[in-house]
């Protein structure tokens, strides 16, 4: 019989592996390469070449917190492997979240399904506010946004700021517009999502900004990286290490590349000058 520990270290070990496989071992392999030929070794080495699978950081990240939910005590395994399989692959934020938590979700497919017909029409208030974002302001705005971000030094001074100030919102649109349809079509089937964005760009500090936006990871964040840290609770420095860990995390998280490292990098540290 394998301990609750063992299972831990199993669920890690595939979901992360998968991962690290599918999303970011050419990224590793590339560094590494790099590096050897800084002290003039050079190594052949065959990139794979794998298609990545849609949605691949979401589920995985569903998958971990159902896991260590349980190995925290937070929530009891489901005996139910379709009602699991459904909250791993549930279609409407399979592709892009919010990411949902176990205890949220599993019940809602244990549950007798019943038409609710205010409910129904809320989600599909929500599509329509979604699909505006999405395809009214979001695409229009990267007709503006994508020449100047695709050919940077053709552009100087005013077009570029006027670019990224529409950028800003572009991104919102297009990510906020998506979660409101997936919130939307899991109403209208009758299913409870939670919140993913909450005005985020009215918040009065960087803090403020990140319990806002992208409010399902960046609680996954502080719940199974930060907190396990430490979080707070510990020496100042340490606080400062806990944030700069999470959000580095955070940005590789986002892509396997140096720039979104980079990006993780500053959000920990206008975080930590807040803090200090």
């Amino acid at each position: 019989k394998i301990s609750k520990l063992n299972a831990l270290r199993l669920s890690l070990f595939v979901n992360i592996g998968i991962l690290i496989s599918f999303k970011y071992f050419n990224f590793f392999i590339d560094n590494f390469i790099i590096l050897l030929e800084n002290f003039n070794f050079s190594i052949n080495v065959t990139l794979i070449n794998l298609i990545l699978p849609v949605g691949i950081s979401f589920y995985t990240f569903q998958t971990l917190s159902y896991t260590i939910d349980i190995y925290n005590g937070k929530i009891k395994a489901t005996n139910d492997i379709t009602a699991f399989f459904a909250f791993v692959a549930f279609f409407p934020q399979l592709v892009a979240g919010p990411i949902e938590r176990a205890k949220n979700l599993i019940p809602q497919f244990l549950q007798k399904r019943k038409f609710k017909y205010k409910f129904a029409v809320s989600g599909a208030r929500l599509i329509l506010i979604g699909l505006f974002k999405k395809m009214v302001i979001a695409d229009n705005l990267a007709l503006l946004v994508d020449p100047v971000y695709a050919n940077p030094i053709d552009y100087v001074g005013f077009p570029i700021l006027l670019a990224t100030f529409f950028f800003a919102f572009q991104i919102y649109c297009d990510f906020s517009g998506y979660s409101d349809i997936a919130i939307g079509l899991a109403r209208v089937l009758g299913f409870n999502l939670m919140k993913n964005f909450n005005t985020p760009y009215f918040s009065k500090s960087l803090t403020e900004f990140w319990r806002n936006w992208h409010i399902s990871l960046s609680t996954w964040f502080r719940d199974y990286v930060y907190i396990p840290l430490g979080g707070s609770r510990v020496y100042k420095n340490k606080v400062y290490v806990n944030i700069m860990i999470t959000f580095l995390l955070s940005g590789f998280w986002h892509g396997a590349n140096w720039t979104f490292i980079i990006w993780g990098g500053i959000h920990g540290m206008g975080l930590i000058f807040e803090k200090s």
